[in-house]
């Protein structure tokens, strides 16, 4: 019986063991490239219908935009690593800025919706996952 032997190169391995050690550093600079490339995406759609074809003129203040941003990169119950947009809480006047959030992307009695997130994960799916690849495939590179 012939019997083969085959062996891996060197330098394969060894970044292999080194991904390995930093899998997880790794991760989390992918996720948050992703994360920019939507909260970009969505903090401009944000600003463009904050204010827009109102009966009364704008109350804003600016508050919801700037309380816009990144979650730190969490593991969940699966062991899945997770970043999430969201809205810092709470507003200086006591509101929520989800419940804004909320009533500005749905509408309310009196008030047609104004989507903004919903378009925003949309149109940037693609942009995400190629930011997160590049970031990956320049990390794996970078060992």
């Amino acid at each position: 019986m012939a019997k083969v032997d085959v062996k891996m190169p060197e330098d394969f391995l060894l970044k292999l063991s080194r991904l390995g050690d930093k899998t997880d550093e790794i991760c989390e600079k992918a996720l948050n490239a992703g994360g920019e490339v939507v909260l970009a995406k969505v903090k401009s759609n944000l600003s463009s219908v904050i204010g827009k074809n109102t009966k009364t003129d704008s109350r804003s203040t600016g508050e919801l935009e700037r309380s816009l941003g990144l979650s730190p990169v969490l593991i969940d119950d699966n062991g899945n690593a997770n970043i999430k947009i969201g809205f810092k809480e709470p507003r200086s006047d006591g509101e929520s800025n989800a419940k804004i959030a909320s009533i500005i992307e749905y509408g309310k009695q009196g008030q047609p919706p104004k989507p903004f997130l919903k378009p925003a994960r949309t149109s940037s799916k693609n942009a995400c996952v190629k930011a997160m690849v590049e970031t990956l495939e320049q990390e794996v590179k970078n060992l």
